[in-house]
This record gives C-alpha cells, structure tokens and sequence, in this order.
C-alpha cells in the first residue's frame, strides 16, 4: 500500500526548474532514498514535502490526505517528521527539554503550559515524560539527557535531532542527510538506529542522503534525480548500476 504519493512534482526558482516533473511513490514500512549531486534538487523535494515551498505543478498525497491543502505548521499533524541538514535545536535548552518539545503536537495548550509552569506529575505529562524516555533508551542518549545542546560534540547533536523528530510518534519520517559531517563508527550507528525505526516502530523513512554506503545498507528502493530530473528507481544496486546514474555523477557511463 502506497504511503506518500508524489506526482509530477515541480517548482522553479527565476526561472530556473529545480524540480522538474517528478513523481514517485513510498510503500508503507519502506525506507526510500534520494540520492543525486550536489544541486540534484533532492532537499527541495523535501522542503515541498513539508510544505515549506509551494510546488508551481503536481501533487502530494501522504495516505489520503492532499498536503497541498495542509498548511505547513499543520503538516506534523498528519504524521510527518522531519529533521534538516543543518542541525534545528535549541542550544540552551538539555536533550531532555529538546525532547519534550518534539512532544508538542502530542500536547493539549494546558499540557504544554504545565510543562513550563509546575513540575506536578499528571498523569498526562507522565505519559509523555515516558515516551521521551523511551526514545532515549532507543537512540542510547541517557548520558546527554540533562547536558545542554550547545555542549554536545556534532554527532550527539545529529542523533538528539533524529530523537526529537521520533518523539511525535511520526508514521512517515522525512531525513535530510542524517549522517552528514558524521564518522564511519557514527554513520554505522545510524544505519542501525534506521533499521530500528523501521522494524521495531513501523514507521516509514524516506531519505537524502550522499553516503551510498549507508543507502545501500538501509534502503529498500532509491530514486536518483539531477538537475531536478527522474534519472532512475530501482534497488540501491539496480540504481547504481543505471548508465544514467553513473553518467550524473562520474561523468561516464561505466
């Protein structure tokens, strides 16, 4: 069954198409990769997703919902979740407090204002609370959990971002190179924590990402695009092997 449905997707910037009649579809409980260069108009695909742009042509269908008729602060409450290439934390607060704003579209306003205002244990913010820590034990970040953001080395902020993103219970989680600026050894957590979003919560994936090693690992399908353009669909090793893949980033066919 077709989870995010993605049609003739378009938009330009001064008239230039950085999308250009693009069209895919995500199966539920799949992790799918987009993969291009540098400029292949794969994070804009993303920001249209989100609705962070307005697409100039086409649709966007997540289950039966039109996200062209979401707007964009709305978008988390179809079930969406996304984390950026550059990190979007707030530095002075802790993990914990990071965490707990991911909570938000799971919070009534009088939640959120007992959050801030009283350190009472209702039986709501308790079952939240848990959810938080739930996702820590997953993601392994209970050293962190009262450290401030601004204190933590790249890798650990990469991994709170990811945490915080799983904290609204997402069903379809949209990550912008989540193993960007990350070290082998880190790069190969997240090819495991991925694997875990995917088996243990159900939760379907889709991801830009540059690291072909950790596409290959993760992904069951991959679209690769350039210059805004469908270049191929397949398996991660029926898409590297495309003549049109190779060409787009050797700049020979092999």
């Amino acid at each position: 069954m077709s989870s995010l449905v993605v049609k003739n997707l378009a938009i330009e910037f001064g008239g230039v198409k950085a999308v250009d009649d693009v069209s895919f579809e995500v199966e539920q409980g799949e992790t799918f990769a987009i993969i291009g260069p540098n400029g292949a108009g794969k994070s804009t695909i993303f920001n249209l997703i989100s609705r962070i742009y307005e697409p100039s042509a086409g649709s966007i269908h997540y289950g039966e919902k039109n996200l062209l008729d979401v707007a964009p602060h709305r978008v988390i409450d179809t079930g969406i979740a996304r984390t950026f290439q550059n990190i979007d934390l707030f530095e002075q607060a802790t993990v914990l407090q990071n965490l707990l704003v991911g909570r938000h579209r799971r919070m009534s306003q009088n939640i959120l204002r007992d959050f801030v205002f009283f350190a009472g244990c209702r039986a709501r913010e308790r079952e939240h609370r848990r959810k938080v820590e739930d996702v820590i034990d997953l993601m392994e970040i209970a050293h962190y959990r009262d450290q401030l953001i601004s204190d933590l080395p790249y890798g650990a902020r990469k991994n709170v971002e990811l945490a915080r993103a799983l904290c609204a219970e997402p069903t379809l989680l949209l990550l912008d190179e989540p193993a960007s600026g990350l070290n082998q050894e880190e790069t190969d957590d997240v090819s495991f924590w991925l694997n875990d979003i995917k088996h243990d919560l159900g939760v379907t994936i889709v991801m830009v990402e540059h690291d072909m090693g950790l596409v290959g690992r993760v992904a069951d399908r991959v679209l690769a695009i350039n210059n805004g353009k469908f270049l191929s669909l397949g398996t991660p090793e029926e898409v590297r092997n495309d003549a049109a893949v190779q060409q787009a980033y050797l700049g020979t066919a092999a």
